[in-house]
């Protein structure tokens, strides 16, 4: 099927085709560094960085732009309220928001650029629109002139006409629905020399000239929240096609990706709202790879509810995956002997779940197994489950879809598990911990240290409990040692008496 994206601009699902063969061009609006980062921006930077990882897993060079907006209004003002410089602030906030970005495992951007280092391609930029006469200075101020502009409203699908007036209320402008390209310098405030005076750039142009710098007039795809659409990402896109090529320009991204909105309670969360997490408060609440998989859980585009209650349930759904993956290594020998197991299985030319192997299982592109051939119950493979997976994924990213795979897998995994087929749990595990790479929760490789400093000490534990038992059946007191294991279980132990002896996993 190929992968296939949902387009704001156009308002239906497209077939995914690269500029460039090969290579993905995408720019992601990223912080606006006036306060610590709150969940909502992590689910956007997850989202995303869903989308980067599992178009990489098909095989595409993703040139991921990302930047940091360390001049603004709102910086400007949280920084005099705090008795602090701008550059502090900004530094101390992107500090934090890099933090929060690494906590919950999400790639670093290829390029990182940040707004105050791109000053000369804003006003390059502001220079091409004053001079087509789509933009015009006014009282040390630049505006953009929407009525020279023919397009304008196509990305939000509003009419100007209709549109309520531009809250920049600054003098020089003539018609209330034009936007500021630069703004004129105001006493105390940081500011940059232009040819129109003194100043600082706007919101929009920012995002316009780095867009621009790195990956071109047009590149594949641009993204961010759903707040965003308007008025950020329509007046970028205005202000980009008009200095690219003039109005008749047609385009500044071939897609137009926008997240749906965390809420708490029903209601949107914002900072302006008083209802905003932190990210720091919801890591001391949950462990990372929860919070990251609570705010994968739902479709990037639709809404996603944030609750204690909602956590405890992703808590739940993630553990029982996490616990699957431990519990099968333990019994196979550890990552290396379950993947040599399931490697020799390929070769053997059977699936481990029992079917026809067919292609390589592992680094498999997306769309390149056939969905429509994947059974569901009884005759499931794990080359099938993948395709299942692989299928939800290429379908606009439908993660709802492949997390049905996944536990589906898990499931089958489980049945398996306590069993002695060896070579069709390793199918199993392999298959499983394929999708957790995608989704960026595998916990051998991607979160390794996930309790594995109390690993040492719980087998210790159980060396003990696990000899007490066997002394019992030695002597014959099978009283006590089935009050071992009943007590075991009832802590989330599991004891099974194996041909080669007592072995134990997490329930």
């Amino acid at each position: 099927m190929g992968l296939r994206l949902y387009d704001t601009r156009t308002r239906r699902v497209r077939p995914f085709v690269p500029l460039r063969p090969g290579h993905v061009g995408v720019y992601v609006c990223g912080p606006t560094v006036q306060s610590p980062p709150h969940v909502g921006h992590i689910r956007t930077a997850l989202a995303f960085d869903l989308l980067r990882r599992w178009m990489t897993q098909g095989g595409l060079a993703v040139t991921f732009v990302q930047n940091v907006t360390d001049i603004d209004d709102k910086i400007i003002v949280n920084a005099d309220l705090a008795g602090t410089t701008v550059w502090e602030l900004a530094t101390r906030q992107t500090r934090a928001f890099d933090e929060a970005y690494r906590a919950v495992g999400v790639l670093p951007p290829t390029i990182s650029p940040r707004a105050t280092g791109h000053i000369p391609e804003m006003l390059e930029m502001v220079s091409v629109l004053v001079e087509r006469g789509l933009a015009y200075p006014g009282a040390g101020s630049v505006w953009f002139r929407v009525g020279s502009y023919a397009d304008y409203g196509a990305l939000s699908h509003q009419r100007p006409a209709s549109m309520h007036p531009s809250p920049e209320a600054e003098p020089g402008k003539s018609d209330p629905r034009d936007f500021a390209l630069w703004k004129a310098a105001r006493p105390g405030e940081p500011s940059w020399s232009s040819p129109w005076g003194p100043g600082r750039p706007g919101w929009h142009l920012e995002c316009s000239a780095m867009a621009g710098k790195y990956l071109g007039d047009v590149f594949d795809i641009h993204g961010g929240g759903l707040d965003l659409v308007f008025p950020h990402h329509e007046n970028e896109r205005a202000q980009t096609v008009c200095s690219a090529g003039g109005p008749d320009t047609a385009e500044m991204a071939n897609y137009w990706l926008h997240v749906g909105l965390l809420t708490t309670g029903g209601t949107k969360m914002s900072k302006s709202l008083g209802n905003s997490f932190f990210v720091t408060d919801a890591l001391a609440a949950v462990r990372p790879q929860v919070l990251r998989y609570h705010l994968l859980s739902a479709h990037y585009r639709s809404s996603l509810e944030y609750s204690a209650q909602t956590l405890d349930e992703s808590g739940a759904a993630h553990d029982r995956v996490e616990t699957f993956v431990r519990n099968a290594l333990d019994i196979l020998g550890g990552p290396d002997e379950a993947a040599a197991l399931a490697a020799e299985t390929d070769r053997d030319g059977t699936d481990p779940g029992g079917g026809p192997a067919g292609p390589a299982q592992r680094g498999l592109p997306p769309g390149r197994l056939a969905a429509a051939a994947a059974p569901a119950g009884d005759d499931l493979t794990p080359r099938q489950a993948w395709a299942e997976f692989a299928a939800a994924l290429d379908d606009d990213l439908s993660v709802g879809r492949a997390l049905a795979a996944l536990f589906g897998v898990v499931g089958r995994g489980n049945q398996v598990l306590s069993k002695t087929h060896s070579r069709e749990l390793a199918g199993w595990v392999d298959v499983t911990r394929r999708m957790l790479t995608v989704l960026g929760l595998d916990p051998v490789e991607q979160w390794p240290t996930a309790g594995a400093e109390l690993r040492p000490a719980l087998d210790g534990v159980m060396d003990v409990l696990l000899d007490l038992r066997s002394a019992a059946r030695a002597r014959r007191d099978y009283s006590e040692a089935d009050s071992i294991r009943s007590r075991l279980a009832a802590a989330g132990v599991v004891i099974e008496d194996a041909p080669e002896g007592q072995r134990w996993h997490l329930a």
